[in-house]
Formats: C-alpha cells, sequence, structure tokens
C-alpha cells in the first residue's frame, strides 16, 4: 500500500468506564473508499467520532498524513483537512442552505480552496434552494447538505456514518455517484460506516470488519460481494 492518509494503531475509547474500543486498527492510502462494517453496537460510531476527535481516545494513536492528531480537537483535525458526516445528519435547521454550506469553510483552514461550485454540480437541488432554510427539508435534502458542508472545505479525509439511512433510494444513489466523483475527481480518501448492502457494494473498494470494539477481518480490492458483506451486517 501506499503512503496513509490514515494510519489508526490500536485505538482504545470509552463511554465513562465502559470501554468501547479494544484496540482499533486500520491502514487507508489516498484516495481509497473504505468501509467499516458490522453488527449494530459493535463500535463503528464510537470509531468515527473519535477519528474526528469528538472522543478521547484512550490508547493508541491516529495519523493523519503521517502528523499524529490523537491529541487534537475536533476543530484542529478539521483544519488538517478531516471532514465529519455523522449519523442523522445534524444540519443547522435554522440557518439556510448557504449558511450552512459556508460552516464548511473551516475544513482544511482558511487558505485551503473552498469548492461551493463543485457542491451545487454534484447536488443541484442545493443550489435552487441557497435561500431556504435547511430545518424545512427533506431527510434526503438535508443529507445532500450535510454532505456539501464537508465537501466545501475540500477535505483530505472524509468521514461518513450511515450516508444512506432514512432515504430514498434514488437520493442514495446520487450520493453514491457524488462520493464515487469526488474521489475521482478531487483524489479525497473516504472511509464510511453503513447497513445498506447496496450502499456498501456501490461505492466500496474494501471494508474492514468491525466486532466488540476492535477490527477482526478485512474485506480486500475485488472481493466486496454481497456474499462476503451480508454475513456481517446481521444483527
Amino acid at each position: 500500500m501506499t503512503e496513509a492518509v490514515l494510519d489508526v494503531r490500536g485505538l482504545g475509547a470509552s463511554y465513562g468506564a465502559t470501554p468501547i474500543l479494544q484496540g482499533v486498527d486500520m491502514r487507508i492510502a489516498k484516495g481509497e473508499i473504505v468501509g467499516l462494517i458490522g453488527r449494530n453496537g459493535v463500535g463503528k460510531t464510537t470509531t468515527m467520532r473519535c477519528l474526528i476527535g469528538l472522543l478521547r481516545a484512550t490508547r493508541g494513536s491516529i495519523a493523519l498524513n503521517g502528523q499524529d492528531v490523537t491529541a487534537l480537537p475536533s476543530d484542529a483535525r478539521a483544519r488538517l483537512g478531516i471532514g465529519y458526516v455523522p449519523q442523522g445528519r445534524e444540519v443547522f435547521p435554522r440557518m439556510t442552505v448557504a449558511e450552512n454550506l459556508a460552516v464548511g469553510e473551516l475544513i482544511g483552514g482558511p487558505k485551503g480552496k473552498k469548492l461551493h461550485d463543485l457542491v451545487y454540480q454534484y447536488f443541484p437541488r442545493l443550489a435552487d434552494r441557497r435561500v431556504q432554510l435547511a430545518g424545512t427539508m427533506s431527510g434526503g435534502e438535508q443529507q445532500q447538505l450535510a454532505i456539501g458542508r464537508v465537501l466545501v472545505g475540500n477535505p483530505t479525509l472524509m468521514l461518513l456514518d450511515e450516508p444512506s439511512e432514512g432515504i430514498q433510494p434514488s437520493i442514495v444513489q446520487m450520493i453514491c455517484d457524488a462520493l464515487q466523483s469526488v474521489r475521482r475527481e478531487l483524489g479525497t480518501t473516504i472511509v464510511f460506516v453503513e447497513q445498506n448492502l447496496d450502499t456498501i457494494l456501490a461505492i466500496s473498494e474494501r471494508c474492514y470488519v468491525m466486532e466488540k470494539g476492535r477490527i477482526v477481518s478485512a474485506i480486500g480490492p475485488g472481493e466486496v460481494t454481497a456474499e462476503n458483506v451480508r454475513q456481517h451486517l446481521l444483527i
């Protein structure tokens, strides 16, 4: 594998006295689209929150492009180029589409190139609704906005937690197409948590499989098939 954009070694994290991550190891190269899969409650969302800095690591390390970011707060990680789309979208409901996108300019820092026009190209509905309040939009439109808010900052690494959750299939396909274009045209590295088999098969080049707070196996390039993935998605 080429030099890693994301290198996670022995990552541990807890909620209070309850340990959740038991030593997560991942190594992801530039421009890869990698799925993090597993049954409910195994630590996938906790991993994402730890990677962006919303949850403190209790042990192990996280490196972005060779720089140790384990102790950095989430805003500092964003300025270094990590964008995070949380489960449930979490747009700012009383702000307009354009105002929500402006928040994403934090990613990559003030000197980074901002991609408003590209966001509107990938998601034309957002262009049509720039002055609409985000809270009045449908779930699928809000998900496009949440992804666009991250993309506008031109991140090096995009983290997405359940991007297809609660969204109609046609919008899911649009999002999958956009993510593939982002990787192809910008070279962005993408890591995503997903339970939807079709979404996993549509965009992931390989997958890490989690059980009980650890990475227990991997599905390699060319091996991301329905049969290989399905056995890890049962609740």
